[in-house]
């Protein structure tokens, strides 16, 4: 029963880690053309050497790389459409998936079209191709060719006619979208400067299609050459299908996924079905000494080595193929806990045919392999010292289940030190000073439907209104705000200084923000003032933070105060200097940042003054500030949220890999305690007799365990040395993936050990109890 609970558990636990493993690293595969698909991004001089820059790149690019490059086949451009809603029929849809793309989209990707001619889909200005769950939910069917709608972005709308609908786009992608407007469409639309092609915009992601086979080396040594008018930039690419694992630039399409954490839970994955595979070996083996009578008495009756040899195969293949059956029962029984836990959709149809065949052939491989070395021993008896009863477990058959059950606690003690330094990284996270105050602080994002001329001066006036609510502490009108990513943060690279000097190496990040912003997000100004309430005296004034100051080479923050800075072909003064904050979360090191003065945001940021109002009265606050909302601008959207929810939300894919390696990390101790139960249990009855015999001869109760726990003892320290140093430079590399994280304490492998050896004496010392406590007349009678 041990080894069938054992073996399902850890199939069960393989298959549903595998699932995950596999969606993960399918990313982007479901494109005919993956392997030929590669995504252009930047390059930035930082200390005289390119490193990556974002993941975005100039208009320019594609056109340029085609000219010059031969290999390279087609290409495409997509523009994300932040903040853009659609509507049709006077009913509103906001939806935040949207790019303008090139023609040439449904030649690079796969992209099923249900209605519609997709050689001619985008090549007009002014057209749209819609998804089907899309086209569905505007206008309730898919055979929507010519109808029109509309497409709005900061108030202002531009006209859009359907000329296509394809299949929904899989999950399984980092570039989700649910309509693609024609890139020409940049023309007729007054929210944005009409594109040309240059070098002055790297907001589009820009993806290439090249020949079969092309080497990514070759062709990165030659889009390094091509001349894009500037010595601080070059042009990189990376393939399609490595950018959800392996790329985590500013401005991505999606927040991407984790190679090392993939490869992490493919190591629990390879460690529980190793345990069940190494409990069944023990078990088995431990079970011979019960059947060698059996043996015996067969060979005298003329069997042969080879048939005995099927027989136990063929009963050890029973035993696995049940355990494999009752695996397959538990997996698609949690499998949608587990889908709803993780918000994916894990099946076995997404792996494909050949991880699909890996997958379900190791444990099927397991079932051979496991069985094969208990069968091969015990075929190998000599049936003449079986009958008489002389036959003992062989010093190598000993040594070989030693080994196991060492392997069983390498794997445990790894896997308990990874936990730990997982919960303590979380833990730091969570406690490391961030530099502001956002509690309470609650953030409005809407769309405006209406009203384009006056919406920016309708902000000031619902500023004013929000502000003289009971309840409201402070308000403030910014472009974005720590935990909102990337999306409406700026960068430029080239400023000179008041000196003359120039700096054209350094990614600067800027955004626009009010007079109350500084003080509402309780940041810490080292030097200098605050913006003013008066307007007119903060004009062309900037605040710089710490690390701004530090690269601009002043020699304290005091000297940075009134240094005039030039970029964008104006001036700038450094009116204060605030101390660095962790605007993008600790995941990333701190960045120069530049905060312009600007009245008339798109944002408003709220702090409420009750930091223990109850549930009922946030939302009786919440309601206020949507009627105040409302009463301004009528006909939009409401949207809010918390802000520190939101950092914290920066995390949310480290909370779920902790939730998911500790539980699985879990099991797989559960597993190994197991078998070392059933371990303990046989070797334990083995020696009734010499227990009882010692006992007669006057061995203590405490020496009588010393003595069965000696063993477990010896095995889990030699464990333990081994998994030190293994354990030490795997999260080593985890931690790397941190700017700010927490140190490798001797306490954590020290407490693992301990833990480890926790696990074994109370999984053995209850057996070993009953052993040394019992009556020895009754252990020498049993035998």
């Amino acid at each position: 029963m041990i080894n069938l609970s054992g073996l399902a558990i850890g199939m069960a636990s393989f298959f549903v880690i595998m699932l995950y493993v596999g969606y993960e690293r399918s990313y982007d595969k479901f494109n005919e053309n993956h392997d030929n698909i590669f995504r252009v991004y930047m390059d930035y001089t930082e200390n005289g050497q390119f490193v990556p820059g974002d993941a975005q790149s100039y208009n320019l690019c594609g056109p340029k790389i085609i000219e010059e490059v031969p290999e390279v086949l087609n290409f495409v451009r997509f523009y994300p459409l932040v903040g853009t809603s659609l509507e049709a029929g006077n009913r509103f849809y906001e939806t935040t998936k949207g790019y303008l793309a090139d023609p040439s989209f449904f030649t690079v990707f796969t992209s099923e079209m249900v209605v519609g001619d997709p050689t001619s889909a985008l090549n007009e200005p002014n057209t749209v191709v819609l998804t089907e769950t899309l086209a569905k939910k505007i206008f309730g069917k898919t055979n929507v060719i010519g109808e029109n709608m509309q497409a709005i972005n900061d108030a202002e709308k531009t006209n859009l006619r359907v000329t296509g609908v394809i299949k929904d786009i899989p999950e399984n992608t980092h570039l989700k979208m649910s309509y693609l407007v024609s890139f020409e469409t940049f023309s007729n639309w007054k929210v944005f400067t009409p594109q040309k092609l240059n070098w002055n915009n790297n907001c589009f992601f820009t993806y290439l299609l090249t020949e079969d086979n092309v080497n990514i080396s070759d062709l990165r040594q030659k889009l390094f050459h091509i001349d894009i008018e500037s010595d601080t930039e070059r042009m990189n690419v990376e393939k399609m299908t490595d950018i959800h694992l392996y790329s985590d630039k500013p401005y991505e399409a999606e927040t991407n996924g984790n190679g090392n954490s993939v490869r992490f839970l493919f190591a629990i994955a390879a460690f529980i079905i190793l345990l069940s595979w190494l409990n069944y070996i023990n078990l088995s083996s431990a079970k011979i000494m019960e059947r060698t009578k059996e043996v015996g008495i067969r060979k005298v009756s003329g069997a042969r080595r080879q048939q005995l040899i099927f027989q136990f195969l063929s009963e050890s293949f029973l035993l696995n193929f049940g355990a494999l059956i009752l695996s397959l029962g538990l997996t698609f029984t949690i499998l949608p806990v587990f889908n709803s836990f993780l918000g994916k959709e894990l099946s076995f149809g997404i792996l494909g045919f050949g991880p699909l065949f890996v997958v379900m052939g190791v444990p099927v491989l397991g079932i051979f392999l496991s069985g094969l070395y208990p069968a091969i021993v015990l075929s190998s008896f000599t049936p003449v010292k079986v009958l008489k009863g002389k036959m003992a477990a062989a010093r190598t058959e000993f040594s070989f289940r030693k080994g196991i059950v060492t392997a069983q606690f390498l794997a445990t003690i790894i896997l308990l030190i990874g936990t730990i330094t997982i919960l303590k990284q979380l833990k730091y996270m969570n406690n490391v000073p961030l530099g502001m105050n956002l509690n309470q602080t609650v953030s409005i994002k809407s769309t405006i439907i209406d009203n384009p001329e006056s919406a920016r001066k309708s902000y000031q006036v619902l500023k004013e209104e929000v502000g003289k609510l009971s309840f409201v502490e402070d308000v403030s009108l910014v472009q974005t705000y720590p935990g909102d990513g990337y999306e409406h943060v700026g960068t430029f690279t080239h400023i000179t200084f008041q000196d003359g000097s120039e700096d054209k190496h350094t990614n600067w990040f800027n955004y626009l923000a009010d007079e109350n912003y500084i003080p509402l997000m309780g940041f810490e100004l080292l030097s200098g003032s605050n913006f003013t309430d008066n307007p007119g005296t903060n004009k062309n004034k900037i605040i710089i933070n710490e690390c701004s100051a530090k690269v601009m080479g002043f020699a304290s923050m005091n000297e940075a105060i009134g240094q005039k800075l030039h970029f964008w072909g104006d001036d700038f003064y450094i009116e204060g200097v605030i101390k660095d904050y962790h605007h993008f979360g600790l995941k990333n090191e701190e960045k120069p940042f530049i905060i312009r003065y600007a009245p008339d945001n798109e944002g408003l940021i709220v702090k409420l003054k009750n930091n223990t109002a109850s549930l009922t009265e946030v939302d009786n606050e919440l309601a206020g500030l949507e009627q105040e909302w409302k009463k301004v601008f009528a006909k939009s959207t409401f949207h809010y949220s918390f802000i520190d929810q939101k950092f914290a939300s920066l995390y949310k894919q480290e909370k779920t890999f902790s939730k998911i390696f500790t539980f699985f990390t879990f099991l797989a101790i559960f597993i190994a305690a197991l078998g070392l139960f059933g371990l303990s249990y046989y070797r334990i009855n083995q020696r009734i007799k010499e227990i009882g015999v010692r006992k007669v001869n006057g061995a203590k109760v405490s020496e009588i365990l010393a003595m069965l726990n000696r063993d477990f003892i010896k095995w889990v320290a030699f464990a333990f040395v081994i998994a030190t140093p293994i354990a030490y430079y795997a999260m080593y590399k985890w931690l790397e993936n941190f700017a700010y994280k927490t140190n490798l304490s001797w306490w954590i492998f020290a407490l693992a050990g301990v833990l480890a050896l926790g696990i074994a004496l109370l999984t053995v010392s209850w057996q070993s109890w009953r052993a040394a406590t019992r009556n020895p007349v009754e252990a020498l009678r049993y035998e």
